[in-house]
């Protein structure tokens, strides 16, 4: 199964912001109920803030495609959809970010 990247600029810096709401959606489910999703807080923190970096640096106008995956997709590959739901969304960041915009 092929991953679809973001078709433009716009829609790559929505993917990251969703996975940057997603990831806070996730922090305050993993604290309301840290007996199923406890697990998850202890890689919450390290990852978001890689997401956050890699939207600074869209902000800041300092990013750049490369062909190598981002630094947090260790953490995205450690954990199945049960600890990260959107993970699908995380690997289609990392695609873009390997591959560029997908322009069909």
């Amino acid at each position: 199964m092929s991953i679809q990247r973001a078709r433009s600029v716009e829609e790559y810096v929505d993917f990251v912001q969703q996975a940057l709401y997603e990831l806070e959606e996730l922090r305050v489910a993993a604290e309301y109920n840290l007996e199923d999703l406890g697990t998850s807080l202890g890689f919450v923190n390290e990852l978001e803030a890689g997401v956050r970096q890699l939207y600074r640096s869209m902000e800041e106008g300092s990013y750049r495609f490369e062909n190598k995956d981002l630094p947090f997709m260790d953490i995205v590959e450690r954990y199945d959809t049960d600890a990260l739901p959107f993970r699908h969304l995380l690997r289609q960041i990392n695609e873009t970010h390997r591959l560029g915009l997908d322009a069909e």
